[in-house]
């Protein structure tokens, strides 16, 4: 029978009411109470990490989850994170190019209501991440919610309420769970290398979200203060007119900085060559484009770029484009 440790963070799926609100209180133990079926899945221990509302997880939260993992990976067979839903597709993403070529199933889960009411989707989702984690096809870092296994860089939260909160965007879910039992959509080649551990993260990113009529008095600000900027655009990408000279007289002016193109928008990506807005900016100022990553990869695949000696000595454009856990689909052949 495979072991599993249970790492519990706080989140709905472990919270009580307290005169302010819902709180993280329920103990990893007591979780794994709720669901007693488990004894027949796998064998689990329990580590109570941390008891955050998922608002308040930290980058550096994701080191301390990488750390306890890797102290233990020799241990268990595989590892079930319990998590608050409002950060966990950021978790997911930074998870998963903090541990790289897992051969053991990291999973992460949480809910919508918490484990001790009677109509809840905490013990659903609890179980099926166990029996998920506990079987000899799974591998590297997925979230398993409302019965969908979706790859950790894929993952974003798409209802503040509803039990199907969680969506793979772009991109099919691995499997589905259903009635005990994983069918599988997308086929796991096993890595070809050993599991790597990072545990540094540069948090020095601003995610600039453009608006209409934004005005250019911020970026001064942000220039100097952040090695990186991630410029969240309209549609398939471009910098508007109210702030553009600016723009490109600040990456003339910094070099050194990381620019990253993004979208508002879900689905379908960016794409800078469709629109004079983005012309222009491939023409004046050295970036990279997000393409079909998801926003909270981007972000989490930034940080870890920049934070690691190794791999920003080397050439970013390979490295951001690198297909790490499915973050990447069709961008490197897009890319101009």
């Amino acid at each position: 029978m495979k072991k599993i440790l249970l790492i519990a963070t706080g989140g709905t799926i472990a919270s009580k009411k307290s005169d302010s609100g819902l709180k993280p209180q329920i103990s990893p133990e007591e979780l794994v109470s709720y669901i007693p079926s488990i004894l027949g899945v796998c064998e689990v221990e329990t580590c109570q990490l941390l008891s955050l509302d998922s608002s308040n997880m930290e980058p550096k939260h994701w080191s301390m989850i990488v750390e306890c993992i890797q102290e233990h990976y020799e241990t268990y067979d595989g590892f079930v994170i319990a998590h608050g839903t409002d950060t966990m597709a950021y978790t997911a993403a930074g998870l998963s190019y903090m541990i790289q070529n897992s051969s053991k199933p990291i999973v992460i889960t949480g809910s919508q209501k918490p484990i001790d009411l009677d109509i809840t989707d905490a013990k659903t989702n609890l179980l099926d991440s166990f029996i998920y984690a506990a079987d000899d096809k799974s591998q590297g870092i997925v979230i398993v919610f409302d019965g969908k296994v979706i790859a950790g860089t894929r993952a974003k939260k798409i209802r503040s309420k509803s039990y199907n909160a969680f969506d793979s965007i772009d991109f099919p879910a691995l499997a589905m769970i259903q009635d005990g039992q994983i069918m599988r959509y997308i086929p796991m080649e096993p890595y070809q290398e050993d599991v790597k551990f990072y545990t540094q993260l540069n948090e020095r990113i601003f995610l600039l979200k453009l608006i209409p009529g934004i005005q250019p008095e911020i970026l001064k600000y942000i220039f100097e203060h952040y090695d990186a900027v991630i410029v969240e655009s309209f549609g398939v990408g471009g910098i508007p007119k109210s702030i553009s000279e600016d723009f490109y007289g600040f990456c003339k002016q910094y070099p050194e900085k990381t620019i990253v193109m993004a979208t508002q928008v879900a689905h379908e990506g960016s794409d800078m060559t469709v629109y004079e807005v983005g012309h222009e900016m491939k023409a004046r100022c050295n970036f990279l484009e997000s393409y079909d990553m998801t926003l909270e990869s981007v972000i989490a695949k930034t940080m870890w770029m920049l934070a690691n000696q190794e791999i920003s000595k080397a050439n970013q454009e390979d490295i951001f484009y690198k297909n790490i856990n499915y973050d990447v689909i069709f961008g490197k052949n897009r890319k101009c």
